[in-house]
């Protein structure tokens, strides 16, 4: 093979990888997309089941973007007013007995969020699975009935981000995002996440049962259902401030 043939092969190369890996960051575009909108307001509910044990949790939360998020727990007594905030990189929490805000730090992400198996950062998002992965199509699959691209996301060299690595799964002609697992960075499996009960919400067709399962707890699961969701709402970049966590409601 001439030196030239070589050297358009491999060009060729580069530019179907490059080609593949665009329609894979889209695939996800499209997936976050679809759940989210340019912002929303949600009520949901989320279920904590232990061998010996449940409790719900009921939640209101107000998103723009992947930089904004604003968390009201509405329900039990207990916990009613928590508040947590996000903005860009920053993540707060207000506690009302304690009339203050506190700055989470990093380490904290990884830690659970209200005694569910959701972590502080599948909550709040503080990593955002367009910016700081990589993202790669590593096949087909079918979840349920549909048919689903099976999208691979590899954490970016200057990302913080506590997965090895996360797999997808999104259908491929609504972009719904019907199972997700994250693993480690020796990928061990650490939680798996299912989609269920596909509903049409305020003009959107979107999964509104939510069932994320620990690889290695039996018997242990955490059920986010979306109760209502509001898409697109106007939200100004004002409201995600701490001095507005105090007045929330």
């Amino acid at each position: 093979m001439s030196i030239r043939i070589f050297t358009l092969l491999f060009l060729l190369l580069i530019q179907v990888s490059k080609s593949i890996a665009q329609d894979a960051s889209e695939i996800v575009r499209q997936a976050e997309e679809k759940l989210r909108g340019n912002s929303s307001i949600v009520e949901l509910s989320m279920q904590i089941i232990r061998p010996s044990w449940e409790r719900t949790i009921e939640v209101k939360a107000w998103m723009k973007g992947s930089d904004w998020a604003m968390l009201l727990i509405t329900a039990p007594i207990k916990e009613k007013g928590i508040v947590y905030l996000k903005r860009k990189k920053e993540v707060w929490n207000r506690i009302p007995a304690l009339e203050r805000n506190i700055k989470l730090p990093p380490s904290m992400m990884t830690e659970s969020w209200m005694g569910t198996d959701f972590s502080n950062d599948d909550l709040v998002k503080e990593s955002s699975a367009m910016n700081d992965y990589e993202h790669y199509l590593s096949g087909d699959t079918v979840i349920g009935i549909k048919a689903c691209y099976k999208v691979t996301l590899v954490p970016k060299r200057e990302a913080s981000v506590i997965w090895g690595k996360v797999i997808v799964c999104i259908d491929k002609i609504d972009y719904l995002e019907l199972h997700s697992r994250f693993y480690d960075e020796d990928g061990i499996i650490v939680n798996t996440i299912n989609a269920y009960d596909i509903k049409m919400m305020d003009g959107r067709l979107i999964p509104t049962r939510f069932e994320l399962i620990p690889g290695d707890k039996p018997g242990q699961k955490t059920i986010m259902r979306y109760k209502s969701i509001r898409f697109n709402p106007v939200i100004e970049d004002s409201f995600f401030s701490t001095e507005n966590m105090s007045n929330i409601r």
